[in-house]
């Protein structure tokens, strides 16, 4: 059949590509052909489709979350926990009255956690939710700080005579030491003297007190090791400290760690408000209180802790809601996630999740036992597994060398130097998590022995060498 060229050339342009129209392959589009904008915005908008797709591949580059075996985060949310937070993304938490609920349901969180900490019933708590347990430490030290500074003024101490201090175990997380650099604290650190017990002796902590400090700082789940301050030996120290004292010292617990943990596995450990000179604990809703990041909570036994003059009243349908946070504008999702997993888990929840990520976190221990580990923290008090080297002259590689060769595999298992007094000794730690199953960690364990094993081998090449099944050399540097 013949055709005319008008003809073909019409039938031709119904299959000459054109990028960029919605039937365009997202990797056939003009978009996917130049790189991302690195120094300034691009001058185009593009189809949402096609920029999910090129800015989602950015987060390959990441490491997997849940292959993250250091972090303390929460890496795992129910699809319906994820609905909640995608439902609320939108809200302002600090908007009180355009989002009264969010407050509500975010005074209903504080005292839950207040009835966890075992508030006593005489006293008015208070509470408020933090981005995280970080500023939830930074308000627990600001209210410290401005209570000492009125408290002393009124007992005629020279408040500018010099800084105000701070005790706490040199196992602090770094936020102190910002908080202390940020409101010109002095950090009086008490040293860990004892690698069997890497926490704070409670006797050297009050010996470093006078009238200039403003409190001491245990904590429930130490970041390098996972370990617990006694805070009844502490609370009992500060109790005969402060018969005499100019100034009574009072007690911040950072249980960043601890705080959603304890309550449920092991709530006769005494450790929070049943002690009399503990007057606030901070916590992080997105770690075991199993929550995606950020959110956190700082409490106060009684108002008596917390100055007035931190607290600013912001307008909330008619009358002025109290608010006392660094933060400002913030979403109110992570505080509805909090609420959601309170709802959906219940006690017996957290207590079963809780309960079975410490087993989990115990068949760790044993495995890295069985591989010639030295355990320093074993996981019983908290699902925080801690561990070293053992010595061995003819090892040629490290826990640095062992972190890097995981990582062929995916794991993120960080080596890392504990602190003063034990500098020289680098550590790993694992944080077990809800969303680690028994299964997972035995897959951990088993490349694990495979890097050893490889490491061994690599090291043998480089100094001896070595032979095929068939007699045969193997250059030198070569490994399987």
């Amino acid at each position: 059949m013949l055709h005319s060229r008008e003809t073909n050339e019409k039938d031709e342009k119904k299959y000459v590509f054109k990028p960029d129209t919605s039937s365009t392959p997202i990797f056939g589009s003009a978009e996917s052909d130049v790189v991302l904008p690195r120094t300034e915005i691009g001058q185009h908008a593009m189809d949402p489709k096609i920029a999910y797709q090129l800015v989602s591949d950015e987060i390959m580059h990441d490491g997997n979350p849940r292959y993250n075996m250091c972090t303390f985060v929460q890496t795992y949310m129910e699809p319906e926990a994820q609905k909640i937070m995608m439902d609320t993304m939108a809200t302002n938490a600090i908007d009180k009255a355009e989002y009264p609920q969010t407050t509500e349901v975010e005074k209903r969180c504080v005292n839950i956690i207040a009835d966890l900490w075992n508030t006593p019933k005489d006293e008015s708590y208070m509470g408020t939710s933090t981005v995280g347990s970080s500023e939830a430490c930074m308000l627990g030290g600001m209210a410290m700080k401005f209570r000492w500074r009125k408290r002393a003024a009124a007992a005629g101490i020279d408040i500018n005579a010099k800084k105000p201090n701070l005790v706490i175990s040199s196992g602090y997380q770094v936020v102190w030491e910002k908080f202390c650099v940020y409101w010109d604290v002095e950090m009086r650190t008490v040293p860990m003297t004892d690698l069997k017990d890497l926490t704070m002796n409670a006797k050297k902590a009050v010996e470093l007190c006078d009238e200039y400090t403003i409190g001491i700082v245990p904590i429930m789940g130490i970041t390098y090791t996972g370990t617990f301050d006694d805070v009844v030996a502490l609370d009992r120290e500060v109790e005969n400290y402060n018969k005499t004292a100019k100034l009574s010292v009072p007690i911040h617990v950072d249980a960043a760690s601890g705080g959603l943990y304890l309550p449920f596995v092991n709530p006769e450990l005494v450790w929070d408000f049943r002690l009399k000179n503990v007057v606030s604990i901070s916590t992080s809703g997105h770690k075991y209180g199993l929550v995606y990041p950020g959110i956190g909570w700082v409490l106060w036994r009684d108002k008596e802790y917390l100055p007035e003059e931190l607290i600013f009243k912001v307008a909330y349908l008619g009358a002025f809601e109290p608010t006392f946070q660094i933060n400002f504008s913030r979403s109110g999702s992570q505080i509805w996630a909090q609420y959601y997993n309170f709802v959906r888990w219940g006690f017996e929840g957290y207590k079963a999740v809780h309960e079975r990520t410490r087993d989990v976190g115990l068949f760790l221990k044993d495995g890295l036992e069985e591989l010639g580990f030295e355990i320093l923290n074993d996981g019983k008090n908290i699902p925080i597994v801690c561990w070293t080297l053992k010595d061995c002259p003819d090892r040629k590689w490290d826990l640095y060398d062992l972190s890097d060769r995981m990582r062929y595999n995916g794991w993120q298992v960080a080596a890392y130097p504990l602190p003063d007094n034990f500098t020289n000794l680098s550590i790993m730690r694992i944080v077990v998590r809800a969303d680690q199953s028994m299964e997972q960690m035995s897959l951990l364990l088993k490349d694990m022995k495979a890097a050893m094993n490889d490491l061994d081998k690599a090291h043998i090449v480089q100094h001896k060498p070595q032979v095929d099944e068939n007699g045969k050399r193997i250059p030198a540097g070569f490994t399987h």
